[in-house]
Parts: C-alpha cells; sequence; structure tokens
C-alpha cells in the first residue's frame, strides 16, 4: 500500500521548510500593499494581521526548530500582553498620521516623497528608512545602558517563538518606531502607505523569532530572519551583540556586527541574559524593572562564562 500519510507529511514539512518564508514576505506583505493602494478599510490590517499570527502558530507546530519551545513555560500570557500592548501602539501610530503629516506638511522635506511612483515601489524605500532608524536605535540600546534597561526586557525571553517578537518595553518599542517613522513622515509618508509598514514590522518580527524550522538560503546574509536572529538573542554580551537588524543585514555588514555559525546549534540554555538570569517574568515587574536599581547592565565574572563566548551582558 502507498504510504499516502507519511507523502502527506513529508509534502507539509517541505512546505513549510521553503514556502513559509515566501508565503509571509511576498503572500501577506503583497495582501497588504493590494488592499493599501486599492483605498480599502483599515480594517484588512487587522485580518492580515491575524492571519500572519495564525500561520506563525502553524507553521511552528508543522515544523519546529526545538519542539520543546512551542510548550509555553508560563511566559504565553506575558508574550500576549506585550504583543497586544505593542502591537496596538503600532496600529495606533498609523490612526495618527493623518494629523502628523498636516503639522509636518509645511517642513522643508514634505515635498520628497515620491508620490509618482507604482504603489508597491514607495513601500520598498519605507521599509528601508525605517529598517536604518530601527536597527541603529537597536544597536545603540546594546551599547548606552539607559536604552539597555528597556531593552533587557526582549532578551529575557528563553524561548525563541512568533510571539517574541513583540515581547518589549513599550517605551523601547515607542522609541524603536520613532526613529523607524519620524524620517518618512518629514518626507510627506502616505497613510497607505504607512499602513503596509505597520503590517510589514509585524511580519517581520513574527518570521524574525519564528520557532518554524524554515530556510531562505543564501539570502540568510541579506534578510534579517531567524536562522541570523537567533544568534542576537545568544546569552553572553558581545556574543549577543551581532545582527541588529530588523528588515535587512545591510547595517549589520557595514558596522561589522554581522555573525553567522552554520554549526551553533540553540536551546533555552543559550538564549536570555547571563548578567541576569532572575530577570523578572511577569508582565508587569518587567514595565517597572527598567525603574528599578536592578534594571542596571552588569557584568559576570569571566569563569562563569563558556570559552568559545567570552562576554556577558
Amino acid at each position: 500500500m502507498f504510504p499516502v500519510h507519511s507523502f502527506v507529511h513529508r509534502a507539509v514539512r517541505a512546505a513549510v521548510h521553503y514556502g513559509y518564508a515566501p508565503l509571509m514576505l511576498l503572500g501577506v506583505n503583497g495582501a497588504a500593499i493590494a488592499l493599501a493602494a486599492a483605498g480599502a478599510s483599515k480594517l484588512w490590517l487587522l485580518g492580515l494581521l491575524a492571519a500572519a499570527i495564525a500561520l506563525s502558530f502553524a507553521a511552528e507546530r508543522l515544523l519546529p526548530y526545538e519542539s520543546a519551545w512551542n510548550t509555553s513555560q508560563g511566559d504565553a500570557g506575558r508574550d500576549a500582553a506585550h504583543s497586544v500592548v505593542n502591537e496596538s501602539l503600532i496600529l495606533a501610530s498609523v490612526a495618527v498620521i493623518p494629523l502628523l503629516a498636516a503639522i509636518l506638511s509645511a517642513s522643508p522635506g514634505a515635498g520628497l516623497w515620491p508620490h509618482a511612483w507604482p504603489f508597491p515601489a514607495q513601500v520598498l524605500p519605507a521599509v528601508l528608512i525605517a529598517d536604518a532608524g530601527i536597527t541603529l536605535v537597536h544597536y545603540a540600546s546594546h551599547k548606552i545602558g539607559a536604552l539597555w534597561r528597556f531593552h533587557a526586557v526582549h532578551h529575557s525571553v528563553k524561548r525563541f517563538y512568533g510571539l517574541n517578537g513583540l515581547m518589549k518595553h513599550p517605551l523601547h518599542q515607542t522609541l524603536e518606531m520613532t526613529a523607524g517613522v519620524a524620517p518618512l513622515l518629514l518626507i510627506g509618508l502616505p497613510v497607505q502607505v504607512a499602513s503596509v509598514l505597520a503590517l510589514a514590522v509585524a511580519v517581520q518580527l513574527l518570521l524574525q523569532h519564528s520557532n518554524a524550522d524554515y530556510r531562505i538560503g543564501p539570502l540568510k546574509y541579506v534578510l534579517a530572519l531567524n536562522e541570523g536572529h537567533r544568534f542576537h538573542h545568544l546569552k553572553w554580551a558581545g556574543v549577543g551583540d551581532v545582527n541588529f537588524g530588523l528588515f535587512t543585514l545591510i547595517w549589520d555588514h557595514l558596522l561589522g556586527t554581522f555573525s553567522y555559525d552554520p554549526g551553533r546549534r540553540f536551546t533555552s540554555e543559550v538564549l536570555g541574559m547571563a548578567a541576569k538570569p532572575h530577570y523578572p517574568t511577569s508582565y508587569l515587574a518587567q514595565l517597572a524593572e527598567p525603574f528599578r536599581a536592578s534594571g542596571a547592565c552588569h557584568a559576570e565574572p569571566t569563569g562563569h562564562r563558556p570559552a568559545h563566548d567570552q562576554a556577558v551582558r
């Protein structure tokens, strides 16, 4: 008898392995571009976001990188709270863009936006400019103690799955998004392009922190997806101070912070913060931690580190 079940199982795994990332990057984002260009109601943002989250969870269960990461470690409710709050902030920022555009309409750069370009072509510079601003703030957050206090929330994760992308302190999330969007507003960012950008950020964060064992081939050296971003969550600073990019790794190549080792295998034991193994785990405690004395940076003695990962936060 032909092993139909086995064939279907292998086919599904292959589809996730090679098709999941293109489906999210081209399918979901492409749908956002088409809907925004057609002037559809902004409710499409919520529909596509829900679809992207559902696809993310499905892919992680069909083909997990680490099966244990699909099981809550008492963090599911907290991560959901972070995700709802931070995604709401992103969507709310789209709603106020017409007001901000009116306020900034007299700025010297207000007429620089390429309105005459085809709509999909307008999305590309928005993504690249936002990528630069967000990436550079992310980089600075690993160098400046006051910023690290807030960014540390994101690095306290002990498993790697889609919702980790939005597990951030809302003040740090706001700072990153401001750095990414403010230059665009100054040159006349249209609200339709901003809507696509908001959805693209959410899709990117789901992909970047996904537990799905997907592959993108040589593009892993250019696109900031999960194969490379896992290195950023290694718990030893210096070692984990790499691959800062949100959408691309262009800035990491320019800053000399790109890192990739095909032989590295990731488990919960190598994630988090070596210097803060007991970082607060509840949502409200994580919101308060940056304002406490315990939220400051701390170094760990060299002897506590593996020989091949000689640095800590």
